[in-house]
This record gives C-alpha cells, sequence and structure tokens, in this order.
C-alpha cells in the first residue's frame, strides 16, 4: 500500500509540473502571436512606422495612449489583447523601436512565474517592414 502511495504521490508531482511548462509554453506562443499581430498592424501602416509614430519605451497601460491616430489604436488595441491573453497585471507590457530603415524590434513581456518561469519573461522580435 506504501509503495503504491508513493507512486500515485510521484504522478501527481510529474501531473502538476508537466502542466506548467505547457502553460508557460502556451505563454511564449501568444507573446508571438502578439509581436507578430502589431509588426502586421505596422505593415499595413508603413510610413506611420518608419517615422517613429509606433515606437514606444514599455507601454503597460492602454490608457496612457490619448490619441486617436491609426497608431494609436493599433497600440492600445495590442496592449488590451495581450493583459487578456498573458494576464492582466502590471508585469504585461510591450514595446516597439523602429528605425528609419524599416528594421523594428517589438519586445512582449510578461510575469511567467505562474506557470514556474521568471517573473519577467521577455520574447523579442527583430523583422524588417
Amino acid at each position: 500500500m506504501l509503495i503504491l502511495a508513493l507512486g500515485l504521490l510521484g504522478m501527481a508531482g510529474l501531473q502538476s509540473k508537466s502542466l506548467r511548462a505547457n502553460q508557460s509554453s502556451y505563454a511564449r506562443s501568444q507573446a508571438v502571436m502578439y509581436s507578430y499581430y502589431i509588426l502586421d498592424a505596422m505593415r499595413a501602416d508603413r510610413n506611420a512606422a518608419l517615422v517613429g509614430t509606433y515606437d514606444t519605451t514599455k507601454l503597460c497601460d492602454a490608457t496612457a495612449l490619448p490619441g486617436t491616430s491609426l497608431a494609436d489604436n493599433n497600440r492600445k488595441h495590442w496592449i488590451t489583447s495581450m493583459r487578456k491573453g498573458l494576464g492582466d497585471s502590471i508585469a504585461t507590457c510591450g514595446a516597439i523601436k523602429c528605425e528609419i530603415t524599416g528594421a523594428c524590434t517589438v519586445k512582449v513581456i510578461w510575469n511567467d512565474e505562474r506557470a514556474g518561469g521568471l517573473e519577467e519573461q521577455t520574447f523579442e522580435t527583430q523583422s524588417r517592414l
């Protein structure tokens, strides 16, 4: 009976670790999707992106963008979507930096502690518009 109980406890521990790893993997996949999402929006509004309209250091709150331009609306929707998908916390943020040459860097930042990861995970995508 003792051996069976220890075996079942071991299986439960493996299941728990597996679920946390799966959640962390899902969050990373979401981060990839969100970075491609804003890059596609910037490609549709390429001229504004090339002059730095989309650039932001670390944007965590959609209400920090009071404007109503296409770039502001795209960034608001991007941040709002990330907070819904990656966790509605102040740790869910994004950053964008584009050069005049069209080389852009997008960072997606989120808290992965719940899934057993680091407090601040960062996924960075570099692309040319």
